[in-house]
């Protein structure tokens, strides 16, 4: 194996706990085959017996008939068969012995004492409904995957607030995962025999991830056949990884793809470039190892060669790579080179695209690049080539037609020639321009003007950071209104 060219970025020395401190000890409680107590007839009440018995718990209901709320009395009357037992009187201390759990719906401060107390005496955990000073553990929101199941607690103090991310995942978590799930449980005892090593088996259960969220369906035959066959590939021939090529976007971690996401969290090794956001890193997997190589223009970067070398290198090592490009790895990213290179040397590798600054820059200022009125087209171009100076072979002529909205990429250190050399191909020194650095940043800044005026846009908005030229009539909002803060002033008011 070739030595790998590159230096680990490890993590610096730290003093602080490895585990940060917690609320509350989450954990996952099963049931099945248990007792538990429900004092109350309440919906809160009904609630948590319903949840109870979900998980396997016997549950035993202590509420006087004429207290039944209507949601506890149709419970009772659906599961009388089955897991909920109704006792027509209230609760007494007697009833805790041989109970897992204990919960109540209480009216007054005394009765949730009482029950609290009798509880601890028994030796059964506790929890008295919306009384925490009683509650020896607390229910979470749920995310309800079976056997997958996520809990949500913000330990009391924002209930509402636990709802809103439940929801979040909600959408993240697509409802076939529970059949995945399954079907992982049924794979498990087969894989692991098969597979002999912790990395063997991290890429068989990672390749097991890509597929059960490649689409929101649930698992066929074929794919446990499929996997199964993938785990006795694996089983062969443990040396070779993969590499994926993940767009960051332009810098807000918000705008990565769930796809992104996913990849950063079931890596072994990140190649990222100098412009990936920290925020974005921070989604990462921890355990990953991380490796900067610049790839910043105008600044010493690592070599294209080395690159090659390293994600060759971690990738026959049976590594998960992932390449982490800013904006989207196919514009203007090289991954075409990479592509070839690791496919020349029989390497795996997909594409994940991300949000290209072009599009995050339109977004941030309210202008469609296609404007029906105003474009026909939309293009990107390069302002920056291998000599640092303006590609040679660009059609000005044809880059002049106003008609079609143009952006160019790294073209800071050219924009004095750009505007020349659009000015000498005939278009027009009026025509809207708008410059933007770090875009979607909290650094972000934009200046809009006409073309004629380019180089003191770039001269007020500077290009040590990522810069981008918008040309064409799209961009005409911009200049006319200089009153919203959200927008770039026209070229006489300079930068935003």
């Amino acid at each position: 194996m070739p030595a790998m060219p590159l230096r680990l970025s490890e993590p610096k020395p730290t003093t602080t706990a490895r585990v940060a401190p917690l609320a509350k000890l989450p954990v996952f409680w099963s049931l099945g085959e248990k007792q538990a107590v429900v004092a109350g007839g309440s919906d809160g009440a009904a609630w948590k017996a319903e949840l109870l018995a979900a998980c396997g718990a016997e549950v035993h209901v202590y509420c006087a008939e004429e207290e039944l709320g209507d949601a506890m009395r149709a419970l009772i009357d659906e599961t009388a068969v089955r897991s909920i037992i109704h006792h027509h009187h209230a609760w007494h201390p007697g009833i805790f012995t041989g109970k897992a759990l204990a919960l109540a719906d209480c009216e007054t401060q005394e009765e949730a004492q009482a029950f609290h107390d009798a509880a601890r005496a028994a030796g059964v955990p506790v929890n008295v409904i919306d009384k925490p000073d009683f509650c020896q553990f607390q229910f979470g929101s749920i995310v309800n995957r079976s056997p997958v199941v996520v809990a949500i607690s913000t330990d009391g103090a924002a209930p509402i607030l636990a709802q809103a991310i439940r929801r979040r995942i909600e959408t993240l978590l697509p409802p076939a995962l529970k059949s995945w799930a399954e079907l992982a449980q049924a794979l498990r005892e087969r894989a692991n025999t098969l597979l002999t090593t912790p990395q063997s088996r991290r890429n068989f259960w990672e390749r097991f991830v890509d597929r059960a969220f490649a689409g929101n369906r649930p698992p066929e035959e074929s794919d446990g056949q499929s996997l199964l066959a993938d785990a006795e590939r694996l089983a062969v021939d443990q040396t070779h990884g993969h590499v994926t090529l993940v767009g960051a976007g332009p810098g807000d971690a918000e705008l990565l793809t769930l796809k992104a996401v996913r990849a950063l969290q079931s890596a072994d090794a990140i190649l990222f470039d100098d412009l990936v956001s920290a925020e974005v890193l921070e989604l990462a997997r921890r355990e990953a190892k991380r490796m900067l190589v610049g790839k910043r223009g105008g600044r010493e970067s690592c070599r294209q060669e080395d690159i090659n070398d390293t994600m060759l290198a971690l990738a026959k090592a049976g590594k998960r790579v992932v390449r982490l490009k800013s904006g989207d790895p196919m514009i203007f990213g090289r991954a075409g080179e990479e592509i070839a290179f690791l496919e020349r040397h029989g390497i795996s590798c997909d594409v994940v695209p991300g949000i290209t600054a072009a599009s995050a820059m339109a977004a941030s200022l309210g202008v469609s690049l296609t404007h029906r009125d105003r474009a026909q087209a939309v293009r990107f171009v390069t302002g920056h080539a291998r000599s640092g100076d303006l590609p040679a072979d660009l059609d000005w002529r044809n880059l002049a037609d106003p008609k079609t909205t143009t952006v160019f990429y790294m073209g800071g250190r050219t924009a004095g020639k750009i505007r020349s050399r659009l000015l000498d191909a005939g278009m027009a020194p009026d025509l809207p321009v708008v410059v933007a650095s770090s875009v979607t940043r909290s650094s972000q800044r934009s200046w809009a003007g006409c073309l004629n005026d380019l180089e003191r846009g770039i001269s007020e908005i500077g290009y040590e950071n990522p810069v981008l030229i918008g040309i064409g009539p799209v961009f005409q909002a911009c200049r006319r209104n200089t009153d919203r803060s959200d927008l770039p002033a026209p070229a006489h008011a300079g930068r935003v």
